[in-house]
């Protein structure tokens, strides 16, 4: 689990992530608590109900909910939830595995800023994600750029000489999306790059 050190990042502090062969990045948190250039492509799909999966600080839960569109965020750091309704969006503490309100009738599902890699099994999380979807509904991903090697890493985060647990993270290439897609009942329906940053629409 990302545990408690992801909550002091939103905060400020100067966490890092650590992978298991040593390689270590800034975890800048604070970055998903105000709108992000490339949002935009993600937010224009959602005018229905739709879920945030792995919600953090809620920016676009509460973007949604703003412009008038039924937004639910869920994440498994309380910190964050409390941080979203803070800013006025809908949130629960929930893992996305576990029992989440309104499962099979979300017209859309978000993962944004790389949650498709939660739980570093993009496949399971695809075939939950199906479960979620009503029929005919939408899951927009942010996705690594074309090309870029799919993988899955192990990776803690630290701050100084305190490390968190170590837990599963997956990267998934829009390349390598539509395979898949195909294999958890998917289709591409859309690509789009902006601002650097690359989404797809599955259904």
């Amino acid at each position: 689990m990302i545990g408690p050190l992801y909550a002091r990042s939103l905060d400020g502090a100067a966490i890092e992530v650590e992978y298991a062969d040593g390689r270590r990045h800034p975890l800048d948190a604070t970055r998903w608590l105000e709108p992000i250039d490339g949002d935009e492509a993600m937010l224009a799909r959602c005018t229905r109900p739709t879920l945030d999966v792995g919600s953090g600080p809620g920016r676009l839960t509460v973007a949604l909910t703003r412009r008038g569109v039924a937004a639910l965020g869920i994440d498994i750091t309380p910190h964050a939830v409390r941080l979203t309704r803070r800013a006025g969006g809908l949130a629960l503490c929930r893992d996305v595995f576990d029992r989440v309100p309104g499962s099979g009738r979300w017209s859309t599902v978000l993962l944004a800023d790389g949650n498709i890699g939660i739980g570093g099994d993009p496949a399971a999380l695809l075939r939950r994600m199906r479960e979620l979807v009503r029929t005919g509904g939408e899951v927009v991903a942010e996705v690594a750029p074309p090309d870029t090697p799919s993988a899955v890493d192990r990776v803690r985060l630290r701050h100084g000489a305190a490390t968190g647990a170590w837990f599963p993270w997956a990267t998934v290439s829009l390349t390598d999306l539509p395979a898949l897609g195909s294999s958890t009942g998917f289709m591409i329906t859309h690509r789009e790059e902006s601002a650097g940053r690359w989404f797809a629409a599955l259904r």
